[in-house]
């Protein structure tokens, strides 16, 4: 657990206990002390999203290099090769490419896997590309044991004309990643992305 994930635990733990504290001034009738505390909470909760967005919209997009690990928490990823599939599921002249991965446990005593971490793929114009399910072999999400590597090899199927394709890791925007500061998937974070070769 790092220092954004504590500082989120910490705020939603405070909320909690706040929130039981207004449900039962509400219940002793005492409503003005009730909505003083709302507004309290309230006000930190604006006072953190304003903090994770502006974390967000201060840090440049950062591209990683093909080779370099990108670590969440001790799990490290880095993108080895990149391989065209020639004729496989290509049927209206796309590509499929297969995209080699790393994922190394940097923890000595757990295993560890991330059960939400997808992966996808966007050209020069943005558009995005999901991975085609069933084809990886090992999943992204596959359990790894401490101090050891696996390679999984997500596949993907793009447009002829697609250019300068990027792979980028995420959670998704969603609950807790999106209130986490400073992490890829929160509010209006700037991509991470690592370029391809054409």
């Amino acid at each position: 657990m790092n220092w954004a994930d504590f500082l989120l635990l910490v705020l939603t733990g405070w909320t909690v206990v706040g929130v039981l504290g207004v449900t039962l001034s509400f219940l002793r009738r005492e409503r003005a002390k009730a909505i003083r505390h709302l507004a309290w909470i309230a006000g930190i909760w604006l006072l953190y999203i304003a903090l994770v967005v502006i974390v967000s919209l201060t840090t440049r997009p950062r591209p990683v290099a093909r080779g370099q690990e990108q670590c969440m928490e001790s799990l490290c990823l880095a993108v080895t090769r990149t391989d065209v599939i020639p004729g496989y599921l290509a049927t209206h002249g796309e590509r499929v490419l297969r995209v080699s991965v790393r994922i190394t446990n940097r923890d000595r005593e757990e295993r560890k896997a991330d059960t939400h971490l997808k992966a996808y793929l966007l050209d020069s114009r943005n558009r995005r590309w999901d991975e085609i399910p069933g084809l990886e072999g090992v999943q992204l999400s596959t359990s790894v044991a401490p101090g050891n590597s696996i390679i999984s090899e997500p596949v993907f199927k793009v447009d002829s004309d697609a250019t300068d394709l990027r792979l980028v890791f995420t959670h998704g925007r969603r609950l807790p990643y999106a209130l986490l500061i400073g992490d890829r998937d929160s509010l209006l974070h700037p991509l991470v992305t690592v370029p391809l070769e054409r």
